[in-house]
């Protein structure tokens, strides 16, 4: 593996690492009855992702151009729970939590990007 992949497989590993426990546990948050359905699916389809990301970090040279596709995954939630946060229309936690995905999808744009370069 090129120091681009070994980069660009530790960056969705980790990311998988991280999101796989943090998605698990908004199974256990309590959410209001009209939006219980709407928070379950939210959890689920971002779950779903980490397998992606998994598949992403076993062959990043193979799955490269999936990449960008999971930058929407994170810039989905990361913009409007930081926008929230700091307008005070959600938790300070919430905000941290997309945060981190605003950080990861710069991670994921790194990644992206050296592996592009390296193949040019």
């Amino acid at each position: 593996m090129t120091p681009e992949e070994q980069f660009a497989s530790r960056v969705y590993r980790w990311a998988a690492i991280y999101g796989i426990p943090v998605l698990l546990l908004a199974y256990f948050q309590p959410v209001p009855d009209p939006w219980h359905l709407t928070h379950l699916g939210f959890a689920g389809t971002a779950l779903v992702f980490q397998g992606v990301f998994l598949v992403i970090a076993r062959d990043p040279r193979r799955f490269q151009p999936l990449m960008p596709v999971t930058f929407f995954e994170k810039l989905c939630f990361g913009i409007p729970a930081v926008a929230f946060a700091l307008t005070g229309q959600n938790e300070v936690m919430t905000g941290i939590f997309g945060a981190i995905d605003l950080l990861l999808f710069a991670l994921f744009l790194v990644a992206w990007r050296k592996m592009v370069r390296s193949t040019a």
